[in-house]
């Protein structure tokens, strides 16, 4: 197995991408790695990740640039876009990232691989150095990363097994539930389908890719019903950005600033973005929180089966509304950030790739594009068929909190109709 740099591992150092952090290294492993190393894990590296891990692509002054293993010129996503780029090369045959707003599921999706991000509390995150540590409004997880779903399935079954929650005070006291794995993939599923969140429109490629999936759902006589978030999303994401930076960037900037580095231009942003704030005011951006999930839910609850009247099983939506881009171009993650908004368990699998002779009608059909908003125009110009041509796709899967068991299980049911359909 492999680790993002977070990770703690007695002798070595956890850098965060920060060179005021090396030449530290950790007096213990974390909880993580001391039960894998006691079921018998190899841990044979830690890799890359940006100055502070807020960013999703890879890249800072101490250890460089991530490149994309099919194109230098294109990321490989991030935060976890060194662990990613590992896999996909077969490094090793299992990673470990931490996900706040993405960080496990982009690098899976513009790589080809699969990501776990459960919901907080379920594995252990004692002893993963972090950014902004002692926040708890959005909390960072670790998940697993892999290149089939039975690799990521057996190893949070193994970590879940070997109850965390006798070394990690936080972590949940909820065993494996092998009833809920296999109910999921023994009947007909309710997926909702979210194709575009009504704030930055996914290429052409992206949704012709989820479509595909939802089409194989409903020809295996499972039911795709619409997920329609009107604004939700973008609430709950404007309401989560304001969390990222209530210290006014305090954190972030004694770390840089100890070591005297030069900001990446993301991270100067995040810290420049406004001033701290009150308790008071913390405390009334945490009801608006509270609000908002409680509308989240409620929406679950109230999408539901016109045939049988049940709530939808799990939702399927994008990943970003691009493959893998050019360095420094990512910008919109509302895609995944908003799940970890609501603290549900998501799981993303690759399901297909840029193709220069499948999308070149839809992408015709698109022209002229009147852009939504600056993002959505930032996103558009993005796209290049031609250079994203063979870039992989993948498809993320959403259950509600603390049901991992159940995602993984959705995860597979998907898989296999994508590997049914790929074979001769």
């Amino acid at each position: 197995m492999t680790l993002k740099d977070q990770f703690d591992v007695k002798g070595y150092d956890s850098t965060l991408g920060y060179v005021g952090r090396a030449f530290k290294p950790a007096a213990q492993d974390c909880v993580l790695v001391a039960l894998l190393k006691q079921m018998g894990a190899v841990i044979i590296a830690k890799s890359n990740l940006p100055q502070s891990i807020m960013w999703c692509e890879t890249e800072n002054p101490l250890w460089g640039l991530t490149t994309h293993p099919r194109n230098p010129d294109f990321t490989p996503g991030g935060s976890t876009g060194g662990e990613g780029t590992l896999l996909s090369l077969q490094g090793s045959v299992v990673g470990w990232g931490t996900d706040i707003g993405g960080s496990v599921r982009i690098p899976s999706h513009m790589l080809g691989l699969y990501g776990l991000k459960p919901s907080s509390t379920r594995l252990p995150y004692y002893g993963v150095s972090v950014s902004t540590e002692g926040q708890e409004h959005v909390p960072s997880v670790i998940g697993p990363m892999a290149r089939n779903v039975e690799s990521l399935t057996s190893t949070t079954k193994a970590v879940i097994d070997a109850a965390p929650w006798l070394l990690d005070p936080k972590c949940c006291p909820l065993p494996w539930r092998t009833d809920m794995f296999v109910d999921i993939q023994s009947r007909p599923l309710v997926v909702g389908l979210m194709l575009d969140d009504g704030v930055v429109r996914p290429h052409p490629p992206v949704s012709r890719v989820v479509k595909e999936v939802a089409a194989k759902l409903q020809n295996a006589g499972h039911e795709v019903v619409p997920w329609n978030p009107g604004t939700l999303h973008q609430e709950c994401i404007d309401i989560m950005d304001q969390f990222y930076t209530v210290d006014g960037g305090e954190d972030i900037r004694r770390d840089v600033e100890a070591g005297g580095e030069p900001y990446i231009p993301h991270v100067e942003g995040i810290i420049n973005r406004g001033k701290p704030i009150s308790v008071y005011a913390y405390w009334q951006l945490n009801r608006q929180k509270v609000a908002a999930q409680k509308r989240f839910l409620d929406l679950w609850h109230s999408t539901v089966s016109p045939t049988t009247g049940k709530p939808i099983d799990l939702l399927l939506t994008p990943v970003m509304p691009h493959s893998a881009v050019p360095h420094r171009k990512c910008r919109w993650v509302g895609y995944t950030k908003v799940f970890n908004f609501v603290d549900y368990s998501a799981v993303v699998l690759p399901a297909g790739e840029v193709s220069k002779s499948l999308d070149r009608d839809s992408t015709a059909e698109m022209s002229p594009y009147h852009p939504r908003n600056i993002l959505d125009e930032w996103n558009w110009n993005n796209f290049n068929l031609e250079t994203m041509d063979g870039m992989p796709i993948g498809v993320q899967v959403v259950a509600r909190r603390m049901e991992e068991e159940k995602v993984l299980g959705a995860a597979k049911v998907i898989d296999n109709l994508l590997r049914a359909a790929s074979t001769p």
